[in-house]
């Protein structure tokens, strides 16, 4: 699946940082230097307002440097690379911790709502705040960019001339149907992360200081509490989207497991129970879209083969990313400014290492969009970048924001978006830009259906369980020496998937998973599958749509566009429910748009699965 860099509020150079912050201050009025000096003068609105301005523009000023510095980290892996980013990751991590510590004095203040909520947000601004003890903030800051280094150098060597990196690994699980194959390949990559353990346990401990030191009993408390809500109410909001679409997935599990058992047999995959993880084509049991020639159903035609199109047409990676940029511009965004292609990272280089997911980045708050791809000419790579793209134009429509609402409404929306343009990735659309000569039979549906299940349903629970497992940690819940068991309890639990091999305490599966090893916040993806759906269910309604919503495409719809732009522009700068409502009258996450999208199918897999056990 894609992954994304939301924000460029992340590192920032030692030096530069601390002199622009003395700078700042002594620059400021009489009341924004209290913000700093603890002085006896009391707080006063207009101080207030004063402090934010210039923290926004220090922070601002500094994150192109920032992310430049942090682009190199991830397309140049080196020694160096690593240790300056690391470096800068701890600078800014506590600059903005200071500030958000000496933002507190305003905290009881009558704020105009605008600037209340920069408050807030700056606060929520890092995902691992640095403790109070500067040794204590350069331990933390050496310890995350450390774990993504080793991700991304991570290999899988079958003897010591056939060392593979992630995306051979990756390849081997999505194509070959030999368990034991696939056992030894799970296997090899989830050893990149046991040594990984004892640093991330010390992370947990350094982090949670952090949190505390910002007034958040832990780091997940204060993750949960960027949703415009209680961090409880959210943790209940998720549970009651996850109760709407757990009867989805139990249907395509079992019908999934039946077929799985069919190919390999009742002593491979239980008929009743878990599904092996290493046999759902993906490295991590995420999304299974890798398996549909063993799922797909049989005596209905097959759904479109997008790859097979690309290559027929001779499609390169650049020229994918044209036909995404083309989607936008239909809408009525301006294309894509020429920096894009002349520093975005498209293909994986020969002669060095790099992060090969696949990320959006806006390097200064305004033009300097990129993408960071190891692209194969794929339907999926082509999807993908219709996804990444979203982010960019994003990042660009709420340029003209303040700092600190240049985000989305919240995280979920930033995923949401160019999922929600990729489900527009019809038959119909594929047929307008030239790629599909013929649209296929309706006979064909349940196929298409079944594909897009597999990445977008069966991904739910794995979401869940990544996060659900790291609240817990954060938490105490979930103690070092249970990292593991709690790991797959979870994945027991959501996903019905099993370890592949024995497992112990002395592994460290969690962190074989990118967004764990770099500590991404994760339940925004699983809010962004609910968001595409309802996003997609709007427009479709104001292109005046009638038909199935799975064969709608808005594609060159000026009204879409129009409410697209609408909730692109405002950013971050009000609460979601009320960015929500503007662009589709809708105030709350709603997986109803989910479900009436994959109605027909599920239907089907009830069909299929009379008879058969649903559950584990």
């Amino acid at each position: 699946m894609p992954y994304v860099r939301l924000t460029r509020r992340s590192l920032h150079t030692p030096v530069l940082i601390a002199a622009a912050l003395r700078l700042a201050l002594a620059d400021a009025p009489a009341a924004a230097q209290a913000a700093g000096s603890r002085g006896t003068r009391p707080p006063t609105v207009a101080g207030a307002a004063a402090f934010m301005a210039r923290a926004e523009s220090v922070l601002n000023d500094l994150a192109v440097k920032a992310e430049r510095a942090d682009w190199v980290a991830n397309t140049y892996i080196t020694f160096d690379t690593e240790e300056l980013t690391a470096q800068a990751q701890e600078a800014y991590g506590v600059a903005t911790r200071d500030l958000a510590t000496q933002a507190r004095r305003y905290e009881r203040l009558p704020l105009p709502p605008d600037l209340k909520r920069k408050f807030l947000l700056l606060k929520l601004s890092l995902p691992a705040p640095p403790p109070p003890d500067a040794r204590e903030a350069a331990e933390l800051t050496r310890l995350t960019s450390s774990m993504q280094a080793d991700y991304g150098k991570g290999t899988y060597c079958r003897n010591p001339q056939d060392c593979l990196q992630i995306t051979d690994i990756e390849r081997i699980m999505a194509s070959s149907r030999d368990p034991a194959e696939l056992a030894a390949a799970w296997r090899g990559w989830h050893r990149i992360s046991v040594g990984m353990r004892d640093r991330y346990a010390r992370f947990v401990t350094l982090a949670n200081a952090g949190a505390r030191g910002l007034g958040f009993a832990d780091v997940g408390v204060m993750w949960r509490a960027g949703y415009d809500m209680p961090a409880d109410a959210f943790v209940r909001e998720v549970d009651r989207l996850w109760d709407q679409l757990k009867p989805l997935y139990l249907q395509l599990h079992a019908y999934v497991r039946a077929r799985l058992a069919e190919k390999y047999g009742p002593g491979v995959v239980p008929p009743n129970g878990m599904i092996p993880a290493h046999l759902l084509g993906n490295l991590w049991a995420q999304e299974w879209g890798n398996v549909y020639d063993i799922v797909a159903p049989p005596a209905v035609p097959p759904s479109v083969d997008v790859t097979a199109l690309l290559l027929a047409h001779g499609v390169d990676a650049r020229g994918m990313i044209r036909y995404g940029e083309r989607f936008y511009t239909s809408l009525g965004f301006d294309s894509l400014p020429a920096t894009f292609w002349e520093r975005s990272m498209i293909t994986k280089p020969r002669d060095r290492d790099v992060v090969c997911h696949a990320s959006a980045w806006d390097i200064d708050g305004q033009d300097d969009l990129r993408v960071k791809m190891c692209m194969l000419v794929t339907g999926e790579d082509f999807v993908t970048i219709h996804h990444e793209l979203g982010h960019n134009f994003y990042q660009r429509a709420y340029k003209a924001q303040p700092y600190l609402f240049q985000n989305g409404a919240n995280d979920g929306f930033h995923e949401a978006i160019g999922d929600a343009i990729a489900l527009s990735v019809t038959p119909e659309y594929l047929q307008r830009i030239g790629l599909l000569d013929s649209l296929p039979s309706a006979a064909s549906d349940t196929a298409m259906l079944l594909r897009i299940a597999l990445a977008k349903i069966a991904f739910l629970p794995f979401a869940l369980a990544v996060d659900r497992w790291r609240w817990g940690v954060f938490a105490g819940d979930v103690t070092p020496d249970h990292y593991n068991a709690a790991w797959w309890d979870l994945k027991h639990r959501y996903q019905g998937v099993a370890e592949p091999v024995a497992r112990s305490e002395r592994d460290f599966d969690p962190a074989a998973k990118y967004h764990v090893a770099a500590n991404v916040p994760y339940i925004r993806y699983f809010l962004a599958r609910i968001l595409q759906f309802q996003f997609h269910r709007s427009w479709c309604r104001a292109a005046g749509w009638t038909g199935p919503l799975y064969r709608c495409s808005v594609y060159g719809n000026a009204a879409a566009g129009r409410q697209l732009a609408r909730m692109l522009a405002a950013g971050q700068s009000k609460p979601w429910q009320e960015i929500l409502s503007d662009a589709t009258g809708e105030r709350q996450m709603d997986a109803t748009a989910m479900v009436d999208y994959f109605h027909p199918l599920v239907a089907w897999l009830e069909r299929q699965n009379q008879g058969k056990p649903v559950g584990w």
